[in-house]
């Protein structure tokens, strides 16, 4: 985590969403521009919360971990979104993992600064409840997903979201490529190893991947598209 000080570039971000609709009064004082590195956690599960964050450029998925010391995805972070909005209201403990999966800017206010301006500004409240609806809702579908919908299905829409963009040649459009741990991306989508690697064989031999070395190519991204229907949103 690295902070920006960039009063241009915080102000860019802010009129982007029209943060200052959020608030009665003016938050930009208590405001602070953090850049997230690939892989580098904002939120760990059950560690102490110290910012409310804005998540305004980038990515991130967001899994829990289990008392069986296992992991499990619950779904992914786009530009705009709030994070720490439940911890506010409850335990200043964090209650998932948020891990960013390309380089994401942040807007944080710290916790102290919210519960001392926010928690009584009914504007603010209004943002919070309906960001709270949304998560539940999105919980919920995702729960449905982890249970009805095949591996596959679960394993390509994991592929499109993280999978990294090479541009191959001009005019072309970027080549995606995937390269993670299998052992863990196995837990985080519920299944075993071996059957993760027979999904990824299996979409192998229909042409939507190809294996290279140590890492996946995708070949035919629109039927990617098409299996991962929009999961995990």
């Amino acid at each position: 985590m690295k902070k920006i000080n960039n009063e241009k570039e915080l102000d860019q971000y802010i009129s982007k969403y029209a943060m200052d609709g959020l608030f009665t009064k003016d938050m930009k004082p208590y405001m602070e521009l953090f850049f997230f590195k690939k892989n580098e956690f904002i939120i760990k599960d059950n560690e102490k919360m110290h910012y409310l964050i804005f998540l305004v450029r980038g990515k991130a998925k967001v899994f829990t971990t289990l008392s069986n010391g296992k992991s499990l995805l619950l779904c992914f972070y786009q530009e705009f979104e709030i994070l720490g909005d439940l911890e506010i209201i409850g335990s200043q403990n964090a209650v998932t993992n948020i891990q960013v999966i390309e380089d994401t800017y942040c807007i944080a206010m710290s916790i102290e600064k919210v519960k001392a301006h926010l928690l009584e500004d009914a504007k603010f409240l209004r943002f919070i409840c309906g960001s709270l609806g949304d998560k539940l809702y999105r919980c919920s579908k995702n729960s449905s997903i982890n249970l009805l919908y095949s591996l596959e299905n679960r394993l390509a829409s994991y592929i499109y979201t993280t999978g990294d963009r090479v541009s191959v040649s001009e005019g072309k459009n970027n080549k995606i490529i995937f390269k993670e741990n299998l052992t863990e991306i196995a837990e985080l989508l519920g299944t075993s190893y071996r059957h993760l690697l027979r999904t990824l064989n299996a979409l192998c031999l229909k042409g939507v991947l190809y294996k290279n070395k140590d890492r996946y190519e995708v070949r035919d991204e629109k039927i990617l598209i098409r299996l991962s229907a929009d999961l995990y949103q």
